[in-house]
């Protein structure tokens, strides 16, 4: 029998690593309003993804895995805080124009703005360090003393929540999509970059910290 109990605590587990603001939130909000609610939900299911995967470790307990990002999170932080600055510094030197029509749906700029969002996820060793303390604390699970059965239901329930998360935002941001000009969208992402790059400078501090120290 499906426990609807640990349906919602996984939900809610991908609902709590998918909201709080940060790169990923801006590049959704920027996205929808620029290209509307399809490439901003996408956006935001390349994030989901990468939150389902690191699920997937933590209920499973993968230990190679998590050696593996344990090892080498100064890397992995390195490049993400790098991708970060690009990402960042392109959106804010951008003059972006509203789209409408097909030609924003096509599928190889559907699959661009998936993957940006998926790397900026998956070079984030944070996350899965803290799916694996949620999971511990919360759901109580890993496969070797829950059974695979649980935790398969666990980590859909967390990537449904996550995607429920993204599809709530853009739906959200697109209702003031009719609202944009250029000059706004200019403004826009001269914000998100900022911060962007902004983001990208904390994470690269932290690892100067950490080398340095």
């Amino acid at each position: 029998m499906l426990d609807l109990g640990l349906v919602a605590s996984g939900a809610a587990i991908g609902v709590a690593v998918a909201a709080p603001i940060g790169p990923v939130n801006l590049i959704v909000i920027r996205r929808t309003l620029r290209f509307g609610t399809l490439t901003g939900f996408l956006s935001g299911m390349g994030a989901a993804t990468g939150d389902g995967i690191f699920a997937t470790i933590s209920a499973f307990g993968l230990t190679a895995a998590i050696d593996f990002v344990i090892r080498y999170e100064l890397v992995m932080q390195l490049i993400g805080g790098i991708f970060l600055l690009a990402l960042g510094a392109r959106t804010f030197v951008a003059h972006p124009h509203l789209e409408n029509g097909p030609q924003e749906n096509l599928s190889g700029a559907l699959a661009r703005v998936f993957v940006t969002t998926f790397v900026l996820t998956i070079t984030n060793p944070a996350t899965m360090l803290g799916f694996i303390a949620i999971f511990g604390g919360v759901a109580g699970l890993t496969a070797q003393d829950a059974g695979y059965g649980r935790a398969v239901t666990l980590v859909i329930s967390v990537f449904i929540g996550s995607a429920l998360w993204w599809a709530a935002l853009s739906g959200f941001v697109s209702m003031f999509r009719q609202r944009m000009s250029d000059r706004i969208l200019v403004i826009v992402n001269r914000v998100s970059g900022g911060l962007i790059v902004l983001f990208g400078l904390v994470v690269l501090g932290r690892v100067l910290y950490r080398y340095l120290g």
